[in-house]
């Protein structure tokens, strides 16, 4: 049995037919109240599951109030293991976006030790490894393959800090999720497990995600930056129904 088989049959469903919606809370996000009302809006608008800063108490509050699995992101691989004791389902090891506008950027021989050490730790759990947009796309495929040799369960990608859009509405949202939308095209055709593709994504944009090779989408801001539950709600339910059914394939 693998890793992915651990998972509950919803979310290992949604990863089989390419159409897993994680709803991102945010890596640096220890906001009680925020990780809360996020979660619950996730639960409500039809994400598949909530991915949050790595703290055991937040694990226990957002898997509650969501009603889903949780994944936990950090950097660190020493506090995966008391998240996953509380309850969460998966870890995830990254994005970055949180640390780029501080000047900390990820190689890939630290993203490889990471993901080497977390997987020491937590031998049976599902890991997913972002893999950073910094590197070329050449060098993010070859990386990708690396971590899958290392241990990786899920690829995810990123690049919504990196993009430049200079154009308004839909146009401008597919500027923002260009650089994401590359890197799941090259690295889903580079390893044989799931791709998320994540960061800069919209409900203009996630269906080009799963065309380019992703198996599911990660979407944070668009989410987390709204201060109205409602709202929030609202937009998971356009991304869920932006994705439709997905496609039948094999993971």
């Amino acid at each position: 049995m693998s890793r992915i088989d651990r998972l509950s049959a919803p979310l290992r469903a949604a990863l089989v037919e390419r159409r897993l919606l994680k709803v991102i809370a945010g890596l640096a996000n220890f906001d009680t109240a925020s990780v809360e009302r996020i979660a619950r809006a996730g639960g409500r608008g039809g994400a598949d599951v909530i991915d949050i800063a790595c703290d055991p108490e937040l694990v226990k509050l957002a898997a509650e109030v969501s009603g889903l699995p949780i994944c936990v992101s950090a950097v660190d691989p020493e506090l995966f293991p008391a998240a996953v004791a509380a309850g969460a389902a998966m870890v995830e090891i990254g994005n970055y976006d949180a640390f780029y506008p501080l000047g900390r950027v990820f190689d890939a021989e630290e993203v490889l030790a990471i993901t080497r050490r977390t997987r020491e730790l937590l031998p049976e759990v599902v890991l997913s490894v972002t893999v950073p947009h910094v590197l070329p796309l050449d060098q993010q495929e070859q990386l990708a393959v690396d971590l899958v040799a290392a241990g990786a369960d899920i690829i995810q990608t990123e690049g919504g800090t990196s993009a430049k859009p200079f154009s308004a509405g839909s146009l401008g949202l597919i500027e923002k999720a260009a650089p994401t939308l590359a890197a799941a095209f090259s690295i889903s055709r580079a390893v044989t497990v799931p791709v998320l593709c994540a960061s800069g994504l919209s409900a203009v944009t996630v269906p080009m995600a799963i065309a380019s090779g992703a198996a599911g989408v990660g979407v944070g801001s668009a989410v987390n930056k709204l201060n109205d539950e409602l709202a929030m709600v609202a937009v998971v339910r356009g991304l869920r129904e932006a994705l439709g059914e997905g496609v039948k394939a094999a993971v």
